[in-house]
């Protein structure tokens, strides 16, 4: 499958011009052959928004901007995946990302589960236990978004569970520089999987993001990877490469679950 990650730099509240280069970059993946295309966290809105903007721009999955999204998927023909403020039947605000095929179908719905520091504790619930794995072009596919990537359980909990490729929609700012530049890789080695990490560049207020943007294969290696500037990349993933690492050793089948029990409620 051909996977793109689209890095760019935040526009906070533009819902409706982050629609129009949604569409723009969905385009020019399409040109590329591109099947799949990843944008950041929180891209519709921004991330570092505050609670009194993610209040009023949140949208339910299925709303008006989901349906411009879904649109875009179908008219160009490629996979979609996105970050937004989701407002849930619940009244609540979450941290969410959706991913739609190329007929415009959603396919997965996430919420974040594990909100970093104060800026993201002001603005969001976390998210349940829902960790969802779907097929999208022959490939078993799971999603979390930054910070949840650094808890090495909820990777394992999607490798499990059969996913082959992770995406992972992001917002790494400095000096976290090392978890794009070491953990993505970490979390696709020790899970022999794909994993598609999608960050934004530039400044947004007071935070700098790091770049580093990539797409991290089950050997560890960076098919595709990003600078610190805006970019558009992309890598063809093959099943063949995670056949060959686990034929050589297959960390899911040498786990002993019953020594990890005792962690569980910690």
């Amino acid at each position: 499958m051909h996977v793109a990650l689209y890095q760019c730099q935040p526009q906070p509240l533009a819902v409706i011009d982050n629609l129009a280069r949604l569409q723009r970059q969905a385009q020019a993946a399409k040109a590329q052959g591109v099947e799949l295309l990843v944008f950041p966290e929180m891209f519709l809105t921004g991330y570092n928004i505050g609670s009194d903007a993610v209040q009023r721009l949140a949208e339910q999955a299925d709303g008006p901007s989901a349906s411009v999204i879904a649109g875009i998927a179908e008219g160009c023909g490629i996979a979609i995946a996105y970050g937004y403020p989701e407002r849930g039947a619940d009244g609540q605000v979450y941290n969410s990302a959706q991913l739609f095929d190329a007929q415009g179908n959603s396919r997965l719905n996430y919420r974040k589960t594990h909100l970093f520091g104060e800026l993201d504790h002001a603005m969001f619930s976390p998210g349940g236990d829902q960790f969802p794995v779907v097929e999208l072009n022959g490939w078993q596919v799971g999603m979390l978004i930054c910070y949840d990537l650094e808890f090495p359980e909820n990777a394992r909990r999607l490798a499990l569970s059969g996913a082959e490729l992770i995406l992972v929609p992001t917002a790494n700012m400095l000096p976290f520089e090392f978890i794009a530049d070491v953990t993505v890789r970490s979390r696709a080695f020790e899970n022999q999987c794909f994993v598609a990490y999608a960050n934004y560049c530039g400044a947004e207020d007071t935070i700098q993001y790091c770049g580093l943007s990539s797409v991290a294969g089950p050997d560890g290696s960076r098919p595709a990877l990003a600078a610190d500037q805006p970019a558009l990349i992309s890598a063809v993933l093959t099943r063949e490469a995670l056949v060959q690492v686990r034929r050589s050793h297959d960390y899911r089948r040498d786990r002993r679950p019953a020594l990890y029990r005792a962690i569980g409620d910690q």
